[in-house]
């Protein structure tokens, strides 16, 4: 393929008619682009035909023209940055300016020149949302920051450290994420913040292994006590249920111990529930022999019940005394019962009857206590004076014929007479 020469050459080009308005080939073979009224060398193209001449320096041009109009389309898809946009175009304006090429290199250096001034104006607005998108990443960093320091700034005592590690890990993949995916800060600025951030975590690390040290030693001592505690309650295991009361207060202790760490503490408290459990099965077995063994006697309590109701029916207090009293004997010679509160239940309905019997004998009492009687007699002789003498007073007011003082007698004799019958009199 012919090779072209570059222009100036020094050989004078002879004009000759351009098969194309851009462009013309003089018989040497050299080219001009046609600019305004003028016509300027782009090359020479000896070892070919003009028409293959002026082809080779034409798809220059279209190479050119293909390069501005993927520019525009890019500018007009956006997406893109406008100041690279603009960089682009600037260097590709140098081309197009005095470029060996065939074509309206004019029309081509307007279009990039209107499409700098569009991509100027852009690079301004894009500059603006920068500037904006950057100050919110400041805010959002300087916010981690702020729940960070938050964080190291509170009670080691009074922290969750569970939550706590979980809300500073997530702090800090929201700062990673940021950092990687979000806008550049200012060094300087994005040193600070980062420094900041940094030194809080370390302070909530520093306050996390204090606190784990602590809680291992509060742990350890807890996890020292329970052990002996179960030593303790695995020794009353030969007592029997008579060490119950001894387990109670071991159990008041373990209570009191402190927590060990969920693992050992379920260990020591499987082994301390299995001493109890083994004190508690010995009473039970011996309730359950207990019960077994006041079968019998649950049988003989409710047959004197039977017996002990049909006191009631005694009209005389002084034998239902003694029949009471000799059920209560029997009773009491059956001995115990099992479960306790079966023997409660039997009791409360022999109390019932003992004590409908000893009303009985406190209403006798009361009616035949001498002191009673002597001042019921005295009343009596009292009353009987009364009512003769209010006798004589109404004979000698009927004798009188005087009507008030008859009923004012009367009445009088009246309520004499009935204060005496309610004596019995």
């Amino acid at each position: 393929m012919p090779r072209p020469r570059p222009s100036g050459s020094g050989v004078a080009p002879k004009p000759r008619p351009a098969e194309e308005p851009w462009g013309r080939v003089t018989d040497d073979g050299t080219v001009s682009v046609r600019e305004g009224d003028q016509w300027r060398e782009v090359g020479q193209f000896p070892d070919g035909s003009p028409a293959e001449a002026l082809a080779y320096f034409e798809r220059k041009y279209a190479d050119l023209a293909a390069e501005v109009s993927l520019l525009e389309v890019r500018h007009r898809r956006g997406g893109a940055s406008a100041s690279d946009l603009r960089s682009t175009a600037s260097g590709l304006r140098e081309k197009v300016v005095g470029a060996s090429a065939v074509g309206d290199l004019a029309g081509l250096d307007a279009r990039l020149a209107a499409l700098t001034d569009s991509l100027a104006a852009a690079s301004e607005t894009e500059a603006a949302a920068a500037r904006e998108a950057v100050d919110e990443a400041i805010r959002f960093r300087t916010d981690l920051v702020e729940k960070a320091e938050a964080l190291a700034a509170r009670d080691p005592r009074g922290v969750q450290w569970k939550q706590a590690s979980a809300d500073l890990t997530s702090l800090f993949d929201q700062w990673q994420n940021h950092q990687q995916n979000g806008p550049r800060l200012p060094k300087s600025i994005a040193q600070q913040l980062w420094k900041r951030f940094r030194d809080a975590r370390a302070i909530v690390d520093k306050h996390r292994r204090e606190f784990y040290a602590e809680l291992d030693e509060t742990h350890k001592a807890a996890r020292d006590r329970k052990a002996r505690l179960v030593e303790r309650a695995e020794a009353l295991a030969p007592r029997g249920e008579d060490a119950i009361g001894a387990y109670r207060d071991l159990l008041e202790d373990w209570k009191s111990a402190g927590r060990a760490g969920k693992k050992a503490d379920d260990a020591l408290w499987a082994r301390f529930k299995a001493a109890g459990d083994a004190l508690y099965s010995a009473r039970g077995e011996r309730e359950a022999a207990d019960a077994a063994a006041s079968v019998e006697k649950i049988e003989a309590k409710s047959a004197l019940l039977d017996e002990a109701r049909v006191i009631g029916d005694e009209s005389d207090t002084a034998k239902a005394r003694s029949l009471l009293t000799a059920v209560q004997r029997r009773w009491d010679d059956i001995g115990r019962i099992f479960p306790r509160d079966k023997e409660r239940a039997l009791d409360d309905e022999l109390r019932k009857i003992e004590l409908a019997v000893r009303q009985r004998e406190d209403t006798d009492w009361k009616r035949n206590n001498p002191e009673t009687k002597a001042r019921a007699n005295d009343m009596t002789r009292q009353l009987t004076d009364a009512i003769a003498k209010l006798e004589t007073e109404l004979a000698t007011a009927e004798a009188s014929g005087d009507k008030a003082a008859i009923a004012a007698a009367r009445e009088a004799l009246s309520a004499r007479q009935a204060w005496l019958k309610a004596l019995g009199g």
